[in-house]
């Protein structure tokens, strides 16, 4: 069953079904509704129900404070509708160029082994997997009420094939249940999402910055520069850190992109002292920081990892190299 969903602040409409979140229907229907995570935590997409029913998918959700509960705010993201409803959101979205996000089965063809705790999966779909590099998709697990965020490392093709670099967290019942899983077992991807992917209008430096298993749209973002050829004219500096040597992957990834060539520098850093480990020591940020003047002047960033890395990259780019924000694209996690 589907409802009506009036916004007034765009004065538009849009239908959701029972089963849908307000936010992923709205953005169905190509409206540029405001949203960053999708899962609850940054806050982004809050607006005011006005009238009608919904169902609150997770009331604790860190996105919201007492204040905005107390102001009966909600998160698009994680509201359902009981009924037609109309709603305000609180803060104003962009339109976007990614292609229109949808919901689709998939199976699981391959994994392959990147570190001790990472693996890349491989799903695929039987219709063409559309997407920009750096974007994200939500994947719902069999087992799982939920759906976890997961960015790509691949870029879009006519074959339907889905690729993410995923590490497994201690304790974590979405990356236990997906270890688990064997070629052959169906999931549901919903997507694209995500406003931090690969801008092509100017052929500008770039610069990837990752961390854990924000390795992957930065895969993806590298990929997607080797697709665009010599011709786009951009080089590449790749930063990657982990904790110890066992964490450090990518660089063959990387090596293995033809058309990148000599244009392309890979950094990686541990921030945990290792023995075995011959090169920098110390936080990626504090590498990055190393970049001539020239990089943060005309280069565009991309970053993706733990939310400490991230608000420490951003921190040196827009407050200590004041990197215009309309050059620094992330997606924030939580």
């Amino acid at each position: 069953m589907a409802y009506r969903i009036h916004e007034d602040r765009l004065g538009a409409a849009f239908d959701c079904a029972a089963d849908d979140a307000l936010l992923r229907a709205g953005l169905r229907a190509r409206l540029p509704l405001a949203y960053e995570c999708n899962a609850g935590g940054c806050g982004s997409c809050k607006f005011e129900l006005l009238d009608g029913e919904i169902l609150d998918t997770w009331p604790a959700a860190p996105g919201l404070s007492e204040r905005d509960r107390g102001r009966h705010r909600h998160l698009a993201c994680q509201s359902r509708p009981a009924s037609d409803c109309r709603i305000r959101m609180i803060g104003r979205g962009e339109a976007s160029e990614a292609p229109t996000p949808e919901r689709v089965g998939a199976i699981l063809e391959a994994v392959e082994d990147l570190t001790h705790d990472m693996r890349e999966f491989r799903f695929r779909t039987d219709r063409p997997a559309n997407f920009l590099p750096g974007q994200y998709a939500l994947l719902s697990l069999p087992g799982l009420g939920s759906t976890r965020a997961y960015s790509m490392s691949n870029v879009a093709n006519d074959t339907g094939e889905w690729q993410f670099i995923i590490r497994r967290v201690r304790d974590g019942v979405a990356t236990s249940l997906l270890f688990d899983l064997r070629p052959g077992a169906r999931v549901t991807l919903d997507g694209p999402y995500g406003h931090a992917y690969l801008r092509t209008a100017a052929a500008r430096h770039v610069v990837c910055i990752a961390g854990g298993s924000g390795l992957s749209p930065m895969i993806g973002i590298a990929r997607g520069l080797d697709r665009l050829g010599p011709q786009h004219g951009g080089s590449l500096d790749f930063f990657y850190g982990g904790r110890s040597a066992d964490d450090i992957c990518g660089e063959m990834m990387l090596r293995d992109l033809p058309r990148l060539g000599g244009r392309l520098r890979f950094h990686p850093i541990v921030s945990n002292e290792d023995s075995r480990w011959t090169g920098r020591t110390g936080m990626v940020h504090e590498l990055v920081a190393d970049l001539p003047d020239e990089t943060f002047s005309h280069a565009d960033f991309y970053l993706a990892g733990p939310p400490p890395m991230a608000e420490a990259v951003v921190s040196l780019l827009a407050r200590g190299r004041s990197v215009p924000a309309d050059r620094i694209h992330y997606d924030r996690f939580f």
